[in-house]
């Protein structure tokens, strides 16, 4: 059994714990690590059970269905972490329910906050955010797609790529530059039903870490001044928002890798025969195993207290999400890596546990601002904090 311990610490609070420990329990009755073939079809089926069960009810707020009257950083990444540990997809089909409704519920109307979340926090939408763009990734202020006012709404024109949920979303959260200015201060989001004329599913992408992910073309697509998401012009800002929320889950999401890749590398020391004992007496496997521990615990660490600055002293928590990130996703990495070592061949033998967390966890570093850009915003962050 996976480590609770962590339960007990201060950044949580009994809320929470019960979380962890009803959610855990649902997870082992009711999810598998194995996946099918039919992605499509076993998102789609997470995504009800997920709803069905009241777990999605923490991606929205109390007024519109949700469990908490504002997102709870801390419940989420709690979330995340503990599908994440039983399974890649399960995590996965959550984490884009929230993503793909945070920026409504934090700039939507109430037209929209109603017309949406409702069936995001019951599982009957399927969400997806539509940010990145075949030219730029991490640069989104070079974001080439656009939304052009026309009499009574919108044109929009241009292509995103690499969209989770793309092909099975019902609706997308889109940026796209609207021109009131250069750069960032030019971009505007709305909101897009996945049956809008113009919308097509131009490219189906398959990765490493099989989940639903497509590219999508706009030609001509019309949209009515009530797809508009906030503010015209303020679409970055409110990518940046949702983001922020969401960043530290990423963080959540590894860790619930690398608990599950520690339980596994265990579990294996104990019973693999090594001479006259097993791995487990052998002094360079408990180096190994101390390493793992030491990059688990600071993972959490990080991810609750980001997510506690946020929740309970109501602090941005750039910084801190940032730290939680990187932190988390890289040593994620080390920890599945680790592990799929000391199972030898059969760590790398298709369909092993450790083989798919090795596949699973490198996207992480990835999206949702790469390593990289982490780097850059925590150093930003540091440099600020720390003016004579």
């Amino acid at each position: 059994m996976a480590d609770r311990s962590f339960l007990d610490w201060p950044f949580l609070d009994d809320g929470h714990r019960r979380l962890g420990r009803e959610l855990d329990d649902w997870c082992a009755a009711n999810v598998a690590h194995a996946h099918s073939e039919d992605v499509d079809g076993e998102c789609r089926a997470l995504v009800r059970a997920l709803g069905d069960a009241g777990w999605l009810r923490y991606c929205v707020p109390t007024a519109y269905g949700g469990m908490h009257d504002t997102l709870d950083i801390r419940s989420l990444a709690l979330i995340r972490e503990t599908l994440a540990r039983h399974s890649g997809l399960a995590d996965f089909a959550f984490a884009m329910q929230g993503l793909g409704s945070g920026t409504i519920s934090l700039f939507g109307t109430e037209a929209q906050k109603r017309a949406y979340l409702p069936d995001v926090a019951a599982g009957r939408k399927i969400a997806a955010f539509a940010l990145t763009e075949p030219a730029s990734g991490s640069d989104v202020a070079s974001m080439e797609t656009t939304a052009t006012r026309t009499g009574d709404g919108y044109r929009v024109d241009g292509a995103k790529t690499y969209i989770s949920n793309g092909g099975i979303a019902d609706y997308y959260v889109l940026f796209a530059r609207t021109g009131e200015a250069p750069g960032a201060k030019g971009v505007s989001a709305f909101i897009v039903d996945a049956d809008t004329p113009g919308l097509a599913v131009t490219e189906r992408i398959a990765v490493i870490a099989p989940h639903p992910l497509a590219t999508l073309t706009f030609t001509g697509m019309a949209l009515p001044e009530t797809a508009l998401l906030g503010e015209s012009g303020r679409g970055f800002a409110a990518a940046m928002a949702t983001l922020d929320i969401f960043r530290t889950t990423v963080g959540a999401a590894a860790l619930g890798f690398a608990r599950r890749a520690l339980d596994e590398a265990t579990a294996r020391a104990r019973v693999r025969k090594l001479g006259a004992g097993t791995l487990a007496d052998n002094a360079v496997t408990q180096a190994k195993l101390a390493e793992m521990v030491l990059d688990v615990d600071t993972s959490a660490l990080l991810i609750y207290r980001a997510g506690w600055l946020r929740d309970v002293r109501g602090e941005r928590n750039t910084r801190e999400a940032a730290l939680a990130k990187l932190h988390a996703t890289d040593s994620a990495q080390q920890v599945i890596d680790k592990a799929v070592q000391m199972f030898g061949g059969l760590g790398v033998t298709v369909g092993t546990p450790v083989e798919a967390l090795y596949r699973e966890v490198r996207a992480l570093r990835i999206y949702e601002g790469a390593s990289e850009v982490q780097k850059v915003v925590i150093a930003r962050q540091h440099l600020a904090q720390s003016v004579p």
